[in-house]
């Protein structure tokens, strides 16, 4: 139901509003000595080869959205992968009603920590992404699923983003 949609949409932006409120500290001038991707959870529920594809997928998302940022002696950022979600997806998200009734998400549950030199966890943000089944592509499609992980992480990556402030 779209409804399930827009609900997800509301729940991030509360994790984000929340977040701001915990006060995720600004990283100004201070760089990020690197940025890492923890699947380890996934891969203990059985996700395998997937969650080795989500941590690809992701570390890049993440170095290419922290690129200014990366390159110095500070906290490391750390994202750890809780839960991954591509349902199965055949096509067309019809049904009745004026909003469809077919959406069909796409999730991905993590937690961004930034991790100080002697591993003192400095800050900690939830975050949950959704994106639509869609994003794939055609569903008939053999790489579709593989397209589908690629989104959710850049997604994520592009909202961890914009959690983290500059200043």
């Amino acid at each position: 139901m779209a409804w399930r949609a827009v609900g997800a949409v509301l729940a991030l932006a509360g994790l984000l509003g929340s977040a701001r409120a915990q006060g995720l500290p600004s990283l100004g001038a201070e760089r990020l000595s690197d940025v890492r991707v923890d699947v380890q959870p996934l891969i203990a529920q059985g996700a395998g080869g997937q969650a080795l594809a989500l941590r690809e997928d992701l570390l890049a998302a993440l170095r290419t959205e922290f690129a200014d940022q990366l390159g110095g002696r500070g906290p490391v950022l750390v994202v750890r992968i809780k839960g991954l979600s591509i349902g199965p997806y055949v096509g067309g998200e019809g049904g009745r009603g004026r909003f469809g009734g077919g959406a069909q998400s796409d999730y991905l549950d993590g937690e961004a920590l930034l991790v100080g030199r002697r591993g003192e966890i400095l800050a900690r943000h939830p975050q949950l992404s959704a994106t639509p089944a869609s994003s794939g592509g055609a569903w008939y499609d053999a790489e579709s699923e593989r397209r589908r992980v690629t989104a959710v992480a850049q997604h994520y990556a592009g909202w961890l983003r914009r959690a983290l402030p500059k200043d």
